[in-house]
């Protein structure tokens, strides 16, 4: 709800404050007076486009307030937390625009963007008037708005999710025939290059193994001789003889050195066992060295061909065998692709019949509510005089979307038998504002989270269809707000609290200015509104009878 407005230094404003009350608040004035410089002030500290040249002449700045109520669930909350912007349940806007033409806004004292007010007017103000392109003359809104009013949220749950689901599917099948697509323009690469590799079996580490005994049966026929040689210096005619020999004579003299042999002998003792393992060791070397000369050809031969087939795809011959896993995989999903394809098809088929009937149920509930809409609007207009329009929700079909097959249009026919169309290309000013007041009677829920604004809605009736306008305001405002900038007497006297918007000149300056009325005040006013700028005690007396009506 608004609770205040401050507005300083704005066209032929200087300085206004404003607090506003739940319910029917009417601005009321002559014409010129300034009532519109009122609404350009609110939207301009909303965020809304409109007047280039806004501040007083020979002010450096123009400056608007706006202080509005927030309920704890109302949907300004969300917007705010999105942007960072500190909450509560007092909300204050802040815009200054300077002469030189800067604009600047703050958000509960802190700086925020156009696009954060703007955002921030749509859960906070509606406007409606013969120039409204934002709300119901909108025709992009008319869908969203006949979904409210058929209270087909979980239809459009249904059709959102159904949507979502066949995009995916969608996709995963587009990537799924680029994919084998892919893979077909090198089937022939792939089943030579698997061959060529299951043929070799390239193992991990075996190129380094091949490499080291190739180099081993390389060198092994100059360094067997000597390997040998040494060998047989260890053996029984070598080393091992002659330790034997020696071990036999002390072990023959040791009783009679008197201990002095046990040492040595044990010493040899030890030699010998170390002897035996060195024997061992050379004994092994010499096996190892001992090949048939074709083995080092075919150790070559095959750490060439390793060699050669890791250069050949780029790749380190250890990652040969990982490579020839990742070439047999692709070439298994080519093999396994077309049932796979099936299966991605099939499932697109599900999701779009699922899509198809979450759609359809939306669609017929659309439909169901659009025929109760059209009588709902024609039982509005009635009173409002115009029994011989014809109003009509057009549901005509749509490219699918999230929000189902349908596109959706407010129509009008001002006369049976006249050709239908947009609301604001066929109904004429007062038309058009009582066609607007009969939709939104109809399609307004709980509208108490917005400040609905009627900027001179009752422009061109009169009598009892201005006093029908005026009862419709007036049961718009029950629990909520509702503004009404008005000509006529009729609509004001039903309002809760009434406003003169009045200029006056000072300093040779034109300046506007609004004043609450109390009770005697706002008879003389509606008075003036009745009967002109003459009142006389016969239209004090009708204001009086239009207040009590």
């Amino acid at each position: 709800m608004l609770r205040a407005l401050d507005i300083r230094d704005m066209l032929i404003i200087d300085r206004l404050e404003l607090t506003f009350q739940p319910g029917l608040n009417a601005l009321t004035g002559e014409t010129g007076a300034g009532k519109s410089i009122l609404l350009d002030s609110l939207g301009f500290v909303l965020g809304w486009r409109g007047r280039a040249e806004l501040v007083r002449q020979g002010a450096a700045q123009g400056e608007v307030v706006a202080e509005f109520e927030l309920p704890e669930d109302h949907p300004a909350h969300a917007i705010l937390a999105e942007a960072g912007l500190p909450g509560g349940e007092e909300l204050i806007l802040r815009r200054v625009n300077t002469a030189e033409g800067r604009k600047t806004a703050w958000v509960n004292d802190r700086r925020c963007s156009g696009e954060v007010l703007r955002a921030l007017s749509e859960t906070l103000i509606e406007l409606h008037g013969q120039h409204d392109d934002r709300g119901l003359l909108n025709p992009r809104g008319h869908r969203a708005m006949l979904d409210d009013y058929a209270g087909s949220a979980d239809h459009l749950v249904s059709v959102r999710a159904a949507w979502t689901g066949m995009s995916r599917a969608r996709k995963a099948l587009a990537e799924t025939e680029a994919a084998l697509e892919a893979v077909r323009s090198e089937e022939e690469f792939l089943r030579h290059a698997v061959s060529e590799l299951d043929q070799l079996d390239p193992q991990s580490g075996e190129d380094a193994d091949l490499d080291a005994r190739r180099r081993m049966m390389q060198g092994a026929e100059r360094i067997r001789d000597d390997v040998a040689r040494a060998f047989a210096l260890l053996g029984n005619d070598g080393a091992e003889g002659a330790m034997v020999d020696a071990v036999r004579w002390l072990e023959g003299v040791s009783d009679n050195a008197g201990g002095q042999l046990e040492g040595p002998v044990a010493a040899l003792g030890r030699a010998m066992i170390e002897l035996g393992e060195a024997q061992d060791g050379v004994d092994a070397c010499l096996q190892a060295l001992d090949f048939n000369p074709s083995e080092l050809e075919a150790a070559e031969e095959r750490l060439f061909a390793i060699r050669a087939l890791a250069r050949k795809h780029d790749i380190a011959a250890d990652d040969l065998g990982a490579f020839a896993d990742t070439l047999r995989d692709r070439l298994n999903r080519l093999e396994a692709g077309d049932a796979d394809l099936a299966d991605k098809r099939a499932a697109v088929e599900a999701a779009q019949a699922a899509y198809d009937t979450a759609a359809a149920h939306l669609s017929a509930a659309r439909k169901a509510a659009a025929g109760q809409l059209d009588a709902a609007v024609m039982a509005e207009l009635a009173p409002l005089k115009m029994e011989r329009a014809v109003f009509q929700t057009e549901i005509t079909p749509a490219d699918p979307g999230p929000e189902g097959i349908d596109a959706v249009a407010f129509t009008v026919a001002t006369n049976p038998g006249a050709p239908s169309g947009p609301l604001n290309k066929i109904a004429s000013g007062g038309e058009l504002s009582r066609f607007l007041l009969a939709l939104k009677v109809c399609l307004s829920g709980d509208d108490s989270a917005r400040t609905m604004i009627f900027d001179e809605i009752d422009r061109g009736v009169g009598g009892a269809t201005a006093d029908a306008v005026g009862r419709r305001l007036a049961s718009l405002a029950q629990g909520g707000q509702v503004l009404v900038v008005t000509h006529s007497p009729q609509v004001a006297a039903r309002a809760a609290h009434h406003w003169r918007v009045q200029k006056h000149v000072t300093n040779g300056q034109t300046l506007s200015t609004v004043i609450p009325l109390a009770e005697p005040d706002r008879v003389d006013e509606i008075a003036r509104m009745v009967a002109g700028d003459t009142i006389t005690e016969e239209a004090r007396a009708a204001a009086r009878a239009l207040l009590q009506a």
